[in-house]
C-alpha cells in the first residue's frame, strides 16, 4: 500500500491535507512527520509514496529531502512563490491556495507511476507446468521441428502464438498439434 508522508510548520495544517486525503477514499497510509529528519526516516521504511511538504521544514528545506528521499518516493511541494524550481521529474509544486480537488489530483498523479511499479513487482511468477504437461508440449515442438523443419525455438514459438491467437493454453494447442499430425 501506498503512503502519504505530510509535512509542514503547523500541526493543524498537516491534519487538514491529512483529512482531505483520508475524505478522498484513497487507500493510503497517512503519516504526519514534523521534520525532514523523520520524513526520511519513515519514506525508507515503506514501499513507495509521496511526501507532500512545504518549501522550508524546521531542520531542513525541501531540495535536501528530495536528494535525500528514495527512489520509490515522490513530492508535492505546497508553496505561495511561483518561481521555486523543480528539480526532478517526480516532483511537482502546487500553488496555494488551491483546492481540495487539485490537491488530490496532484497526489495521484505523482503517486500513479510508483503505484503501477510496485504492481508489477509483486505480480505472481506465471504457474509452473507440471511435468505431463511438460512433456506433452515438449512432444509437440519435436514433432513439429520433424515434420516442418522448425527449428526448436521455432516450434515452441509456433505453439505459443497458436494459443494466444485461439486463447488457449500452451497444453491445449500442444494437445491439438499432436492430435491433427496423429491423424496425417
Amino acid at each position: 500500500m501506498g503512503s502519504i508522508l505530510i509535512a509542514m510548520h503547523g500541526a493543524n495544517d498537516s491534519k487538514v491535507i491529512a483529512n482531505i486525503v483520508r475524505g478522498s477514499g484513497m487507500s493510503l497510509n497517512i503519516n504526519i512527520c514534523e521534520t525532514g529528519a523523520e520524513v526520511l526516516r519513515v519514506a525508507n521504511d515503506r514501499d513507495y509514496g509521496v511526501v507532500v511538504c512545504e518549501q522550508n521544514l524546521r531542520d531542513t528545506n525541501y531540495t535536501e529531502i528530495a536528494d535525500m528521499l528514495p527512489n520509490n518516493f515522490g513530492m508535492v511541494v505546497l508553496t505561495k512563490d511561483p518561481s521555486i524550481e523543480i528539480m526532478r521529474e517526480d516532483m511537482v509544486k502546487l500553488i496555494s491556495p488551491f483546492r481540495r480537488g487539485d490537491l488530490l489530483d496532484t497526489i495521484d498523479m505523482v503517486m500513479q507511476p510508483f503505484y503501477r511499479r510496485m504492481k508489477r513487482k509483486k505480480a505472481p511468477p506465471p504457474p509452473k507446468r507440471n511435468a505431463d504437461d511438460q512433456k506433452l508440449v515438449a512432444k509437440a515442438k519435436h514433432m513439429l521441428m520433424e515434420r516442418n523443419g522448425l527449428t526448436e525455438e521455432e516450434a515452441y514459438r509456433y505453439i505459443q502464438k497458436n494459443s494466444m491467437d485461439l486463447g488457449r493454453k500452451m497444453v491445449e494447442s500442444a494437445q491439438m498439434i499432436l492430435t491433427l499430425y496423429s491423424d496425417a
